[in-house]
């Protein structure tokens, strides 16, 4: 009998503990300094919370199912934890959306397959990455912030990018893990790792570009080895 208590004792425990998302969006918050805000996140048929099988935003045609702002908008992006506790608190299951560019960190996405061989080319050419986010259709690859302006000199210098890099600077957003969307699992495929500052250490945009285009190149036909 008081092994069966023990173990009701340690579910109702498991069951009572801060759940993954409030406390992960409180790390990027103030931790790392990332403006974030919450996502729109799925819903079922009929608005039954449990079973995700679409978003949650009014729109029945969503082309970004649980992976965007919704209310509150993009723009009420912050790193105040008071309102992210607030926030969280009212919907504890919400998606962390990380709204890039300003003094945030930037990205450049890739299709989930041009990703993997990526990643695979930079790590034998010695780049150092910082963190990357994974889900099933596309790969997002996290850098320092930079400017429209600098990414438009970077772009202007180069002969060629590989045609399905897309660039998540000022008025972009990204979904972190752990979360679900329309397009499935977002997770890390490189985990933040701490710099001097205690933030998540990010490699400069030139850098990560300028590899890319490198290992883009030579492919037969004179094609983009990143291409999908």
């Amino acid at each position: 009998m008081r092994e069966i208590l023990g173990r009701r004792r340690r579910l109702r425990f498991r069951r009572s503990e801060r759940p993954v998302l409030p406390g992960t969006a409180l790390t990027c918050a103030t931790d790392w300094q990332w403006p974030v805000l919450p996502g729109v996140g799925l819903t079922a048929a009929g608005g039954r919370a449990g079973t995700a099988v679409r978003c949650a935003c009014p729109d029945p045609e969503c082309v970004v199912p649980g992976a965007h702002p919704f209310d509150p908008g993009l723009l009420a992006a912050t790193t105040d934890a008071r309102m992210v506790r607030w926030w969280w608190e009212k919907r504890p299951d919400a998606p962390v959306v990380l709204a890039t560019g300003g003094r945030a960190p930037c990205a450049l996405s890739l299709p989930a397959l041009a990703g993997a061989r990526a990643l695979v080319a930079l790590d034998r050419m010695g780049v150092n990455l910082g963190p990357v986010v994974a889900t099933p259709t596309r790969w997002s690859l996290l850098v320092s912030p930079y400017s429209l302006e600098r990414l438009g000199e970077l772009l202007y210098a180069k002969d060629r990018v590989p045609s399905s890099l897309r660039f998540h600077g000022d008025g972009g957003y990204l979904v972190l893990p752990p979360a679900e969307t329309g397009a499935g699992q977002v997770r890390w495929e490189r985990q933040p790792a701490p710099g001097k500052d205690g933030r998540p250490w990010l490699p400069d945009v030139e850098t990560v570009l300028d590899a890319l285009v490198v290992a883009s190149s030579g492919a037969p036909g004179g094609g983009s080895r990143l291409a999908y």
